[in-house]
């Protein structure tokens, strides 16, 4: 039931893969053309699936994009022995052409874009006996292409927004990072009023309003209207669409035995009925290889791990019952972990240093033994404990500090832990204390979920050297980082070379 969405067209990733991937205008015979093709609903339904199948690309979801979201923050690093790849995650950019960590991601964005646009432009035309089911392809197209533009923005900023499909000619426009998030917000609010509030049991997996809505809350967020996203965090937890709650056990949010539950706001389906390669041939994968490159080593490739500053801040406060937080034990891998919770799920084989943690959200060992490249784990993109903490921020920035603490002690209570009022009570009413208290409260609840670095950037700790210098006391890799520049990534070399109306960007 929850494997719909991976029931995509394989061939279509031959006619809307991206247009600079063709280097010849040449017709096959074997293969359908735009003007053969968008003539049907069955068409319409093929192609907005195809737009899913973008997940499972490797520099995206499938992959690299985790390099970037949790790796390059201060929740993780890399000690690859490949040393460029390392370099990535800690501000050593000198190929801005470099594979696997830039221009993949680059390259299956726009090409997830192009998918979007292809629907967009073509769909229009074709009949339909119900029209609902047409506005409701068009809302998904949308809907995805603010999300990919989202990510965009969040890691490279200044960008060409594209929104017809492209041809090999095309030289599109940069536009600054203000003009990208007018257009997400455009395309989010175009496609909230055609989603439906849910979708039958057989679709799920589809994004819904109130998976709108919350990307809606993330983009305003990031700019600063904290009015705007307070009205579309409010459609979760008091309007409308109020449906959510928080999963009983945190953990069931990190299996494949529990997904798409009451928690679950957005989430990519994986699976793993095929095993074949991140490609549009017909054995390509569905699944997650982020497992595979953030296990400890002996496990997995161990690429990526997390910082050891986690497991502290987990331990700077106890629960009700005086014992640790329980989300430790599920969020992390590091050496006491056996010690700390009797947890015996790892084995003794396993290699890690005294001081080495590794991120546990996702992971299999709870009935394997090692990681591959064909993890089933559906990553949650949202959930409502991520929204609930959300609100305490919109709260405290609009002058209700005192109405904030409630939406907290929500995410608190489902691990037993005290109200924050009894565990923090130097707090009080104050904005800044309030607002330094809830960066921990996201990473006791978040930390590995790829949000940490649009926090960074929201609350603007990339923004001064006095700011940086903080976060380099707990990941050194900071220490390159260069405020006013890598607070984005470089663009692709190639890009700018091949595009005259597109610059490097600022310090690149």
């Amino acid at each position: 039931m929850k494997k719909i969405i991976l029931t995509t067209v394989v061939f279509l990733g031959l006619f809307f893969a991206s247009s600079c991937e063709k280097e010849l205008d040449l017709n096959s015979p074997n293969d359908i053309t735009v003007d053969q093709y968008w003539k049907t609903e069955s068409d319409a339904q093929a192609g907005v699936n195809s737009i899913y199948a973008m997940f499972y690309k490797d520099g995206l979801w499938a992959r690299w994009i985790y390099f970037r979201l949790d790796l390059t923050s201060d929740e993780g690093f890399s000690n690859s022995p490949w040393t460029e790849l390392a370099d990535w995650t800690r501000f050593n950019y000198i190929n801005y052409n470099f594979w696997e960590g830039n221009a993949v991601t680059w390259r299956d964005t726009y090409k997830a874009v192009f998918r979007c646009n292809q629907v967009l432009a073509n769909v229009p035309n074709i009949t339909f006996q119900n029209e609902d089911d047409k506005k409701k392809i068009l809302a998904q197209a949308k809907f995805f292409r603010a999300l990919h533009y989202y990510y965009a923005a969040i890691l490279w900023e200044n960008i060409p927004l594209v929104l017809e499909p492209s041809t090999p000619a095309d030289l599109p426009q940069q536009k600054n990072v203000t003009e990208v998030w007018a257009q997400i917000e455009k395309d989010l609010n175009e496609a909230l009023a055609d989603l439906p509030a849910s979708w039958p049991a057989d679709q799920t997996g589809r994004p819904d309003k109130g998976a709108a809505e919350a990307f809606l809350a993330k983009a305003y967020m990031q700019q600063h209207k904290w009015p705007e996203a307070k009205t579309a965090l409010e459609y979760l937890i008091s309007g409308p669409g109020a449906k959510y709650s928080l999963a009983t056990n945190y953990r069931d949010n990190f299996t494949d035995t529990h997904e798409n539950n009451s928690e679950s706001v957005f989430e990519i389906q994986f699976g793993d009925q095929r095993k074949g390669g991140t490609g549009e041939d017909q054995n390509a994968a569905l699944s997650s290889n982020r497992s595979q490159f953030f296990a400890p080593r002996g496990i997995g490739w161990s690429d990526g791990q997390a910082r050891f500053w986690l497991v502290n801040a987990f331990k700077q406060e106890k629960n009700k019952t005086g014992n640790l937080d329980d989300r430790l034990r599920w969020t992390l891998f590091y050496p006491n972990l056996l010690a700390d919770f009797g947890d015996k799920t790892y084995g003794k084989n396993w290699e890690w240093g005294a001081d080495e943690a590794w991120f546990r959200k996702g992971s299999r060992d709870y009935y394997r033994n090692n990681e591959d490249y064909y993890s089933q784990v559906n990553y949650r993109l949202v959930r409502y404990a991520d929204i609930l903490l959300r609100y305490a921020e919109v709260l405290n920035e609009t002058g209700n500090t005192a109405g904030a603490y409630q939406y907290v002690d929500q995410v608190r209570a489902r691990v037993n832990m005290n109200t924050l009022a009894v565990a923090h009570p130097e707090i009080g009413n104050d904005h800044d204390k309030f607002l330094e208290r809830l960066k921990t409260e996201r990473v006791l609840e978040l930390a590995g979920e790829s949000v940490r670095w649009e926090d960074l950037k929201r609350w603007g700790d990339l923004d001064s050297q006095a700011a940086v210098d903080k976060i380099s006391l707990r990941d050194p890799d900071f220490k390159n980082f260069k405020v006013g520049k890598n607070q984005r990534m470089p663009i692709p070399q190639v890009d700018v070379d091949n595009n005259p109306n597109l610059d490097q960007n600022p310090q690149y």
